[in-house]
């Protein structure tokens, strides 16, 4: 009888709850269900000789004279949360499954496919599922309209793993797998260290993959290192900076698409040099602007026109909380690479649940 009533109380809240707001319900004692996410609406005009993108990533295909303009929601996201005790799982998804520049055919409706992004249960010093990898420093990501900000200098990697955190020592075993293909055996090995203080926080994180090139020489073969330094630094009143450096040889885990394939020379994974750079600035309590550089250089990974990679990412926002859920802001920023650049404008609209 109790869970018949537990259960009419959760669709009574269902039904009842706008857009799915943010709730909180108590199912049981100890027992907890939230629901959250936010809609996102983005129009985005892409100007220049790279195609456009909703959002730039690593790897973007050149369109000489491109000038395109779309409205899209596929950041928008929902997650549910259930509370135990200490015991913690998490489901989230948003709607970037079709995996393409652009999204699904939009002749009738954007009817854009879901994609998982979190599922995991932690409790105590124990995370295990999918989620951020251990690698990839989310504390210095900048606020950015353009998704995920200056993707091509940031690692940027959700996977399965199992991770144990102990004050600011985190360490993990996570998915080796590879875009090539080749099976895998060694599970990636990663360990971080993060320092905080009243001044913000710094953290240093190292990456060893053993990898199998399964007779294909243009590929890794055996231990690859690489390691990024990271953080937030606070700076005058509620600003900050924040920034990120990558080195080593990371492959996909650094700059998406850049070298998703994890090719190697001499059977060791491209040495890579990317960075992150952000400043946020608040104008007043609820306007602020985000200015934002990323950059990722692989000069042994030589393209069909002789040039090695060299790639770039600026950008500049301005955010305005009309209420303590809603923000509006426009954006505006250069991509360019070794060949062309594009020029793009943003306004977005957001809504937290």
């Amino acid at each position: 009888m109790n869970k018949v009533k537990t259960l009419g109380a959760l669709i009574a809240v269902l039904v009842s709850a706008p857009s799915m707001a943010g709730y909180t319900i108590d199912i049981a004692d100890d027992h907890k269900l939230t629901l959250g996410g936010y809609f996102k609406a983005d129009l985005r005009h892409v100007n220049g000789d790279l195609a456009y993108r909703d959002f730039w990533v690593g790897n973007n295909g050149v369109k000489e004279d491109t000038s395109e303009t779309r409205f899209n929601i596929r950041e928008s996201r929902f997650n549910i949360q259930y509370q135990y005790s200490d015991i913690k799982a998490v489901l989230e998804w948003d709607f970037y499954d079709d995996q393409q520049p652009t999204g699904t055919t939009e002749t009738v409706t954007g009817g854009h496919s879901l994609r998982l992004r979190h599922a995991y249960v932690q409790s105590g010093n124990w995370k295990v599922g999918q989620t951020w990898s251990t690698f990839m420093p989310l504390v210095s990501i900048a606020e950015a309209l353009d998704f995920g900000g200056a993707h091509v200098g940031q690692s940027f990697v959700r996977q399965t793993q199992v991770r144990y955190t102990n004050n600011g020592l985190e360490l993990a075993l996570e998915n080796p797998s590879t875009q090539s293909g080749i099976s895998q055996s060694v599970p990636d090995v990663i360990a971080r260290y993060t320092y905080k203080g009243d001044w913000g926080q710094m953290a240093v994180a190292g990456l060893a993959r053993t990898l199998d090139n399964g007779g294909d020489e243009t590929k890794a073969d055996g231990t690859q290192f690489s390691y990024n330094v990271h953080g937030r630094i606070k700076t005058f009143g509620k600003d900050d900076f924040r920034f990120s450096y990558n080195g080593g040889r990371p492959g996909r885990y650094v700059s998406p698409g850049a070298n998703i394939h994890d090719s190697a020379i001499d059977g060791d994974i491209y040495d890579v040099q990317a960075i992150t750079v952000a400043y946020r600035h608040f104008w007043t309590e609820d306007l602020r602007s985000n200015l934002y550089y990323g950059s990722i250089k692989i000069d042994d990974q030589i393209g069909a026109d002789g040039k090695s990679t060299d790639r770039r990412h600026i950008g500049l926002n301005l955010l305005k909380n009309i209420n303590p859920k809603t923000t509006l802001g426009i954006e505006i920023g250069n991509y360019e690479t070794e060949t062309a650049d594009s020029d793009y404008l943003m306004v977005s609209a957001k809504y937290v649940l």
